[in-house]
């Protein structure tokens, strides 16, 4: 493991606690993995503040639970985090809880706040190999404790979709999702559209998969299916040697190269203009080309929330592609940024990771020619 990996140690998860609801003869067995986030703080009645309060309290805010009949586990951390602090090494944590109980429980609920959401979902998505039973995130944007709140919907949403069988018997969703307001959309297609609206999140490049409305509506031909065979093993071990470089008019040669040259980073997401655009003056490629010939692995990805790259629709995508810029295609920043830290977490080299990008390895890009 090198020094920037992340891993597991020092996570703050709990061990499980076993039938927190017992449930009956047959019921559905899931685990609540209880990260923080605002579905679980409880206001200052004084000061109006907003701190997290012990797991235990949930059942108390939330007695239709009993109803649904589940038998219901958890693993909770401690401390709570916001999930502005949210870190490679939660993302192993959660993903350890998940392997250490994967035969135990038929699913998996994170709770989760709502700012770095996307980025957990889209990193669990990639660690989580031969993923067959669901993994669902959710949170809230008003505390499960306030009268007015959004955290009860969707938490009981979130349960019954991993407690959701197919014709056959099987897991209706087998895969990493996120499930808030009325939808579900895969986890490494998501992004936290809105800070305020109840319906946070988007998948803008990929339908969702299911609609929540008088009834739980799933669209199975758009639901990931693995490949048949093997056991789930959980990649803990991520590289953090990834930073972000945003354009913008008027950005310096001077600041490009500073940021290109930034120590022990492996490869940057260049958040470039519509279609995969940037400045065509020459220092511009000079710098980009400077930083791939000097080792660093540079990625593009569209600032548009919608659309992704098209390296041939303009000279300027052109450009970069011979600089040696690999292509993101639709890939969310946040799938972009979590699949670099996965791939060489996993101790592959810079052309390798060059290589893998481009491919869809859990949905989380179209490639060319695909349908949706």
């Amino acid at each position: 493991m090198s020094p920037n990996s992340a891993h597991t140690q020092g996570s703050g998860a709990t061990s499980p606690r076993e039938a927190e609801l017992p449930g009956g003869p047959g019921a559905p067995r899931l685990l609540i993995i209880y990260t923080g986030g605002t579905i679980g703080m409880v206001r200052d009645p004084k000061t109006g503040a907003l701190a997290p309060f012990d797991f235990d309290h949930l059942l108390d805010n939330v007695p239709r639970l009993a109803r649904l009949g589940y038998s219901l586990g958890r693993v909770q951390f401690h401390p709570a985090i916001d999930s502005s602090n949210m870190s490679p090494t939660h993302w192993a944590a959660i993903a350890q809880a998940i392997e250490a109980n994967y035969a135990r429980y038929d699913g998996f609920v994170v709770l989760h706040g709502t700012d770095t959401m996307a980025y957990t979902a889209s990193a669990l998505s990639f660690m989580l190999e031969n993923l067959e039973k669901p993994v669902i995130v959710t949170g809230s944007q008003l505390p499960i404790s306030d009268i007015r709140e959004d955290g009860t919907t969707n938490l009981i949403t979130a349960l019954q979709i991993a407690a959701a069988k197919d014709d056959d018997g099987k897991p209706m969703v087998r895969e990493v999702a996120i499930s808030f307001g009325d939808t579900l959309v895969r986890g490494n297609r998501a992004t936290k559209a809105s800070s305020t609206e109840f319906g946070a999140f988007q998948s803008f490049n990929y339908p969702a998969l299911a609609t929540m409305n008088l009834h739980i509506r799933f669209r199975e031909e758009l639901l990931w299916r693995p490949s048949a065979g093997g056991a789930l093993t959980a990649h803990t071990t991520l590289d953090p040697a990834v930073s972000v470089v945003f354009l913008h008019p008027g950005i310096t040669e001077g600041s490009l190269r500073a940021q290109l040259a930034e120590p022990g980073v492996k490869a940057f997401v260049l958040r470039t203009y519509g279609a995969g655009n940037a400045p065509t003056t020459p220092w511009f490629t000079s710098a980009i080309a400077d930083a791939v010939r000097g080792g660093r692995l540079i990625v593009n990805v569209t600032q548009c929330p919608d659309g992704g790259v098209e390296e041939t629709r303009y000279d300027t995508g052109d450009a970069l592609a011979e600089a040696g810029v690999v292509s993101g295609y639709d890939l969310t920043c946040e799938a972009a940024i979590a699949k670099l830290m996965y791939l060489f977490g996993k101790g592959l080299s810079a052309s390798e990771v060059a290589r893998l990008m481009p491919r869809s390895l859990r949905g989380e890009l179209t490639e060319p020619g695909a349908d949706l």
